[in-house]
C-alpha cells in the first residue's frame, strides 16, 4: 500500500469512526485497527489524534468553502457590474446548492455530515472548534452578501436569520435518509429536488416582513 493510500485510507476509517462515536469516543487503538495500520503511521501522517480531526474535517470543509466562496463572490461581483445588489435568491443558491450536494459528492461523504452534526453537540469542543475556526470567512462572507441583499434589514434579525438558514440546512441533510416524519413513496430526497424545495422556504422566511 502506497503512502497516499495508507493516509487515504486512516482518513476513511477514522471520519467514518469519529461520525459513529464522537472524537473523544473514538480510540486511536480503533482507527489504527480499522485501518489495519499501526500508530506509528497515524503520528508520520497526522501527528497527533487532533491533527487527525482537523484533516478529518479540512478533507472535505476547505473545497466546499472554497467552491461557497467562488460562487457569493461571483454573485456579487455581477451585481457590482450591473450596480445592483445582489440577488437574494442567487445569494441563497450560492450556499445552499453546494452544501446540499455535499453528501453525493464522494464516497463516504454523508459520514462527514453525521461527524459534524455529532461535533456541534459534543461535550467535547475539539472537532466543533475546528469546524467552526474553518467556517467563519464563509459565513461571514455569506452574511455580508446576505446584507447587501437586504439592507432594509437590522443586523440583529439578519444574524438570527442567518442562523435560521443554517438551521434549515442542516436538519435537511440530517433528514435526507433519517426523517423521523414517515416518508411516502415519491418524496423527492435526492439533493437536487431538495434544493429546489428549500430555496423558495429559505427565500420566503429571509423576505418576511419583521
Amino acid at each position: 500500500m502506497s503512502q497516499l493510500d495508507t493516509r487515504t485510507r486512516i482518513l476513511d476509517v477514522a471520519e467514518e469512526l469519529f461520525a459513529g462515536k464522537g472524537y473523544r469516543g473514538t480510540s486511536m487503538r480503533a482507527i489504527t485497527s480499522r485501518a489495519e495500520v499501526n500508530l506509528a503511521a497515524v503520528n508520520y501522517h497526522f501527528g497527533s489524534k487532533q491533527g487527525l480531526v482537523t484533516e478529518v474535517i479540512e478533507r472535505r470543509l476547505v473545497p466546499l468553502n472554497r467552491l461557497r466562496e467562488q460562487n457569493l463572490n461571483a454573485v456579487r461581483g455581477k451585481a457590482a457590474k450591473t450596480k445592483k445588489i445582489p440577488e437574494l435568491e442567487s445569494v441563497l443558491l450560492a450556499f445552499i446548492e453546494p452544501t446540499l450536494m455535499l453528501p453525493e459528492s464522494a464516497h463516504g461523504a454523508s459520514n462527514f455530515i453525521t461527524l459534524i452534526s455529532r461535533a456541534m453537540a459534543d461535550t467535547d469542543q475539539t472537532a466543533r472548534e475546528i469546524f467552526v475556526r474553518n467556517m467563519k470567512p464563509t459565513l461571514t462572507l455569506f452574511y455580508g452578501c446576505l446584507a447587501e441583499a437586504l439592507p432594509e434589514l437590522s443586523k440583529d434579525v439578519l444574524y438570527w436569520r442567518l442562523n435560521f438558514v443554517i438551521g434549515a440546512l442542516s436538519h435537511t441533510m440530517r433528514a435526507i435518509d433519517k426523517c423521523p416524519v414517515p416518508m411516502e413513496e415519491g418524496v423527492p430526497h435526492d439533493s437536487r429536488s431538495l434544493v429546489k424545495l428549500l430555496l423558495p422556504f429559505i427565500r420566503a422566511g429571509m423576505e418576511a416582513r419583521v
